[in-house]
């Protein structure tokens, strides 16, 4: 798998933003496919100077939502890894959101 489709967008949110800030992790959607080795390799091969110290990776479920009365539709399930880099490192893609 290419290092470019491993990686398929930020999550940002309020909690992610609150993440990046203080504790300085960042949060993705990645390819269902995709471990933690390569999820750290890709990370720094896209931003070189980075240095990554941890990663981890959750499955995220499923879920049936409804469209208005009654339509149900089922979202497919993604997967989610939380990358937390060394301190004082930043990332300018989650800089000034």
């Amino acid at each position: 798998m290419h290092y470019r489709e491993v990686i398929r967008r930020p999550i940002i949110t309020e909690k992610s933003n609150q993440l990046a800030d203080e504790e300085f992790q960042y949060v993705f959607e990645v390819h269902p496919d995709a471990n933690k080795h390569q999820i750290k390799e890709a990370m720094e091969l896209i931003w070189p100077k980075v240095n990554v110290q941890k990663v981890r990776v959750m499955q995220m479920p499923a879920k049936r939502t409804r469209r208005w009365r009654k339509t149900v539709i089922r979202r497919s399930g993604w997967k989610k890894a939380v990358v937390t880099l060394a301190p004082g490192q930043r990332l300018e893609i989650f800089e000034g959101v």
